[in-house]
């Protein structure tokens, strides 16, 4: 799909060929096992805002169940004795979630929410001195982080108007440039404590490049970690191998996991087994050998497990699981050779609208973007999205005049892209 060059096909911009697409597309059977929103005379949406909240698993309403049957029938003993012993329910995910971030088994743990995880991982990796205590992130991260960062260095006594940095794009342009990250590394990197960006960010859908970054992050002696919200199930990850010191994601995203649904965090193993690093501890990041014994000397656990605050959130993590199983049988290789393929025909349809009225914030390099594609309305947008809305797609708006739109290679097709650039098209005009 990645070698198709949709120009140079006379027919590409008709529907007949989407759904020519369709049919030949390998992954086209995952589709069917996901529910698709209906409206009120019960016809189904076009869904295209897996980037806010992915589409729910069919199979997660059978795995919660047999959750609540576990739990009917063995009720404490649930922990030990159901068909997913709960006492040790994230250890199954781990496999799973080390194939899509491309980590060591001993590297991933799914806990928590993801900015819980965040302020976890910055209590270790964060730790300014009086020279070094800047940390680096994106303009315009999503607020969350911002929060983040600037309450850590708050918790530190630091002022954050001098302790966060923001790269910004240049001026007239909408991207940050690698470049820009690398140039301030090299000149003001000693000031760095911790580089902490978003792996794609929320607004513009650009991705990052994750080796140059971690590579000139270190070089200047600082920790490089990464919010990896939009990037988990969406890009073709290797932290282990990119040197990444540490990340954290959400999975209510492209991994498809519920509202709210479990977070989850990777370690480099130079970490692994180090007991002296400062950490907020709780019970079930203690080592499972001695995590009963109720000793009130707090032992690690191996690798990423050693983070862990409590117990796992059994139904959550239900759903995540059905959503991996998921991830596992389609390959993450084959979702983003799909994924680029879906974004390429969504912007040559998008070519064929004259441009005097949006235009394309995302990267046109498949290199540096996921799933998804901002577009930036030069006229009232807002009225624009609804009127998309109202006939019946859905994708997302944010202030004041971006339009996100993100055909997930999970269950979208080319037929959902055609659907919306026919509907922008008719709108624009």
């Amino acid at each position: 799909m990645t070698s198709l060059n949709f120009v140079d096909i006379p027919d590409a911009s008709q529907r007949s060929f989407a759904q020519k697409m369709d049919r030949e597309d390998p992954l086209k059977e995952f589709r069917g096992a996901f529910y698709f929103p209906k409206n009120e005379k019960g016809e189904t949406l076009t869904y295209l805002c897996g980037n806010s909240l992915g589409l729910q698993p069919k199979r997660a309403r059978e795995i919660v169940e047999e959750e609540f049957q576990d739990w009917a029938k063995f009720g404490v003993e649930g922990h030990f004795e159901g068909r997913r012993p709960w006492v040790s329910y994230h250890q199954p995910l781990a496999p799973m979630l080390a194939d899509i971030v491309g980590a060591k088994v001993h590297e991933v743990v799914a806990m928590n929410s993801l900015t819980t995880n965040l302020h976890l991982l910055m209590a270790t990796f964060y730790r300014p001195t009086k020279t070094r205590f800047k940390i680096l992130i994106e303009k315009a991260a999503f607020p969350s982080d911002q929060y983040a960062v600037a309450s850590q260095a708050l918790f530190h006594n630091l002022d954050p108007k001098e302790a966060v940095v923001e790269i910004s794009p240049r001026e007239g342009e909408l991207v940050i440039r690698t470049e820009d990250i690398e140039a301030y590394l090299e000149e003001e990197g000693e000031s760095v404590a911790l580089v902490m960006l978003g792996g794609i960010n929320y607004y513009t859908g650009q991705a990052f490049d994750f080796p140059r970054i971690v590579k000139a992050g270190h070089k200047a002696g600082a920790i490089v970690g990464f919010d990896l919200a939009h990037a988990m199930g969406n890009l073709e990850l290797k932290l282990h191998e990119w040197d990444v010191d540490f990340a954290v994601w959400c999975s209510y995203k492209y991994l498809n996991s519920g509202p709210g649904s479990v977070g989850g965090a990777f370690v480099h193993e130079r970490f692994a087994d180090n007991p002296d690093l400062p950490r907020f501890a709780g019970w079930w990041g203690n080592d499972p050998e001695t995590r009963f014994e109720m000793k009130d000397t707090f032992i690690p656990a191996h690798g990423a497990n050693g983070w862990q605050l409590s117990n796992a959130p059994v139904f959550t993590m239900a759903i995540h699981l059905a959503s991996l199983e998921l991830f596992a049988k389609a390959k993450m290789s084959r979702l983003r050779e799909k994924s680029i393929a879906l974004t390429e025909y969504l912007l040559f349809l998008i070519d064929t609208i004259p441009q005097d009225k949006f235009e394309i914030i995302t990267p046109r390099d498949p290199k540096f973007r996921g799933s998804q594609i901002s577009i930036r309305t030069l006229f009232d947008g807002r009225t624009l999205f609804g009127k998309i809305t109202e006939s019946g797609v859905i994708c997302d708006f944010r202030n004041p005049d971006v339009i996100r739109i993100a055909p997930t290679p999970m269950y979208n097709s080319f037929d959902d892209v055609w659907t919306f650039v026919n509907l922008l098209k008719e709108n624009v005009a």
